[in-house]
């Protein structure tokens, strides 16, 4: 039977991992842009989207946080796209006064060119303390000292403010570790926030069923020349958030009824050693969506589908990756694109 359903992908990029591509400040957006155009409609999450002051409009995108993801994965959360967002930010109290007009200004100049719908900001009644932690394996990982605050902040935008997504703005460490930071900058480590990053923002969306993303606030670092173009977007001014508010935008709200659920998703395309995630198992559980998996996006992880006994395409590139979601959505084999084709068998 024939169906007018948008052919839909879901790109996993899992956060803090030291991936190789989408590791780094925004370096995964050229391959969501190369797969939304291969696509109807891309789900995608703030580690692929986000590059500090840079940003990509993607129209057929949706930016959705990545706890959220998990939720709609497993099926209890669904999507619903929207024209526009409320914004609400959140600051963190610790931040100074010089770093939150720098962001302060970001904001404005959201709303004045790029016609973002910003309210009000809550700065929180205590300093979030923000703690920064490396896993025996690499990847990184955080806490907050006082997550209540945070909570009473949001909470205080939805409910005063009318808020319907959520841009946290928290100070971070300036020094998590002088090697940590080289490496990352040089384009050979894992992002010493990103896991930090994901803990506030996971908070809040389990808290309160909205859209968010973080922004760290951090003071700038010394110039160096020899900066990795995949992390040269936040050596770029004083502030992540542009590409926050951006994604926050338009991103969807999380519904029990109605608006997209996960038995939509024909394809989901994750780096091959990071498939422990609940998400990524979850899609794995369905027995139309397809999961590719790309080596050459090598991680810090070493959960491979075949640690786990799942059934995937395996590719070695995103070029590839791409050409297996254009042929599924063509409707065709991908038996029918390699020299031999076996012939067919008697089932018994």
């Amino acid at each position: 039977m024939l169906t007018n359903r948008p052919y839909t992908v879901a790109l996993i990029i899992p956060t803090g991992i030291g991936a190789a591509m989408g590791g780094y400040a925004g370096d995964a957006l050229p391959i969501a842009k190369a797969v939304a155009a291969s696509c109807d409609r891309l789900i995608t999450h703030p580690n692929v989207m986000n590059g500090a002051q840079l940003f990509w409009n993607i129209p057929n995108a949706l930016y959705v946080e990545g706890y959220a993801l998990d939720k709609f994965a497993a099926g209890t959360w669904g999507l619903q796209p929207v024209r526009r967002n409320r914004i609400g930010i959140v600051f963190d109290r610790s931040i100074s006064d010089e770093l939150r007009v720098r962001h302060l200004q970001a904001a404005d100049a959201a709303r004045a060119t790029l016609g973002l719908d910003i309210t009000d900001y809550v700065v929180t009644d205590l300093p979030l303390g923000v703690e920064l932690r490396t896993a025996s394996s690499g990847a990184s990982w955080g806490t907050i000292q006082q997550p209540d605050s945070l909570l009473r902040a949001v909470d205080k935008l939805i409910n005063v403010a009318g808020a319907e997504a959520i841009a946290v703005i928290a100070r971070f460490p300036d020094d998590p570790g002088a090697t940590i930071l080289h490496d990352y900058r040089h384009g050979t480590g894992v992002d010493p926030l990103a896991g930090a990053e994901a803990v506030i923002s996971h908070l809040i969306v389990r808290t309160f069923k909205v859209p968010c993303a973080h922004a760290p606030a951090l003071s700038p670092l010394p110039i160096d020349p020899e900066i990795s173009p995949r992390s040269a977007a936040e050596e770029l001014g004083y502030t992540f958030l542009p590409c926050v508010l951006v994604g926050l935008s338009r991103a969807p709200q999380f519904v029990e009824t109605g608006g997209i659920w996960n038995d939509q998703v024909d394809a989901v395309i994750i780096p091959e050693s990071a498939c422990g995630g609940s998400g990524l198992i979850s899609f794995a559980r369905s027995r139309h969506t397809k999961i590719i998996t790309v080596a050459e996006n090598q991680t810090r992880m070493a959960v491979t589908p075949k640690t786990l006994g799942i059934k995937s395409i395996a590719v070695r590139s995103y070029l590839e990756a791409i050409g297996v979601i254009t042929v599924d959505r063509a409707g065709m084999s991908l038996d029918s694109f390699y020299p031999q084709i076996d012939r067919l068998k008697e089932c018994e």
